[in-house]
């Protein structure tokens, strides 16, 4: 009998170049030596003015913090290496037995994160490309608003249009306001169909932003929709009971988009329980408390964590994660994935987005080094066996049922 080829789910590569650059390092570390050898031989003798003692101060504190920073720097330069994933054979060996996967998006300020921000990240990570019925996403608003609820009410509505639409035509990405910002559009999807989307887009949009600026909601809607009435018993912002709304209940079988062959994912409001003389210890507090719902609604064994304040522009992202974990000969090695960032516009001339995107474009989206870094991240083998749930997304593995953040 022939033996069976094992196909890896994913795979790594070395960087090439990398004796150059060593020889490279090595010539900056001389550099940096003979520095430190010419300032402590040339110290500057007491009679010195004050004003030239301070300026050879400075330069020396100067010169050291820069060769402190090149030093931490090497531990993600000295060995970096290429990881690509493979999503076709994933789906291949794993499509009916894909793991569940919660999402955790966090909001703390209505004011300093607009809802309409937030609903537009939780609008794109529902429409990764992944089973409906084994995502979940969850919204933590630790301001425990009841205009960020609202936001998300007329999210959860505008999903039955917009997740079937970005399906349909693979858009992306898949946060309404980056794609309809756009300007350089191709024709995949039918003008008509487009229009009508950003048409119904723009409409919720204005009413969220109405209600945001008036800082009040709607009377019809408060009626029609009982969630509102959890604010009825909300004293203060940090003297309130929990607040829990499941919006869209992915379990049930006709929850369904505009389209009835389209399900959703489950959409869940949380605004955890607040008393003065309790300190709510921050994001951990609101992390600890979304793993404790959502192992009674979900209970996915994969968390996503990501901010409110950022979206998702790569619809196959958990597909790229699941690769890792599920890999048959090194998924039991890894415990997080951690993915890059892009910013844009942060200024008028973009400094920031264009050096991370120098960094994305010329070292792939997936790229991991040895040492710190901000790409691909993975953890030892110790943090398996002890009861936790594995997590990817911006930061790293949250413990499940054993170990809780710091200060529950």
């Amino acid at each position: 009998m022939e033996q069976e080829v094992y196909l890896p789910l994913f795979e790594t590569k070395a960087a090439k170049g990398r004796v150059a650059y060593k020889l490279y390092s090595f010539t900056v570390f001389v550099g940096i030596f003979l520095i430190w050898v010419f300032r402590a031989s040339h110290l500057p003798p007491a009679e010195t003015e004050r004003g030239r003692r301070w300026g050879w101060i400075g330069l020396t504190m100067a010169e050291l913090w820069f060769s402190f920073y090149w030093f931490l720097t090497q531990f993600a330069r000295w060995n970096p290496v290429y990881r690509s994933t493979f999503k076709r054979r994933l789906s291949q060996r794993y499509e009916k037995e894909l793991p569940g996967v919660d999402v955790f998006v966090c909001t703390a300020d209505p004011t300093i994160e607009p809802p309409i921000m937030v609903v537009n990240t939780v609008l794109s990570v529902m429409a990764y490309d992944y089973p409906p019925e084994k995502l979940a996403v969850y919204l933590s608003d630790d301001a425990g608003s009841e205009l960020t609820f609202y936001a998300l009410l007329e999210a959860s509505r505008f999903a039955k249009h917009w997740l079937p639409f970005c399906k349909k035509f693979k858009v992306e990405p898949r946060s309404p306001a980056a794609y309809f910002s756009t300007v350089d559009r191709d024709d995949q999807e039918p003008l008509g169909d487009r229009l009508s989307v950003k048409k119904i887009y723009e409409e919720m949009r204005d009413r969220i932003d109405i209600a945001t600026r008036l800082a009040q909601i709607p009377s019809d809607i408060r009626n029609e929709h009982k969630g509102f009435h959890e604010w009825d018993s909300v004293s203060s912002v940090r003297d309130h009971p929990a607040i829990l709304q499941i919006l869209i209940d992915g379990r049930e079988t006709e929850v369904v988009g505009i389209e009835n062959h389209d399900k959703l994912p489950t959409l869940v409001y949380l605004s955890r329980e607040k008393r003065p003389h309790c300190h709510h210890n921050f994001k951990a507090g609101a992390m600890n408390a979304l793993i404790r719902v959502s192992s009674k609604i979900s209970n996915g064994p994969i968390i996503l964590n990501v901010d409110c304040d950022v979206y998702s522009n790569n619809s196959e992202s958990v597909r790229d994660a699941m690769c890792f974990f599920m890999d048959e000969n090194k998924g039991h090695e890894i415990a997080y994935v951690q993915y890059p960032q892009s910013y844009n516009n942060l200024t008028r001339n973009d400094l920031h987005g264009i050096l991370l995107r120098v960094i994305n474009e010329v070292r792939h989206s997936l790229c991991a080094w040895t040492g710190y870094n901000n790409f691909l991240t993975f953890s030892c083998k110790s943090l398996f066996g002890i009861g936790l749930k594995i997590c990817f997304g911006l930061f790293p593995v949250y413990f499940h049922l054993l170990v809780y953040f710091y200060g529950q």
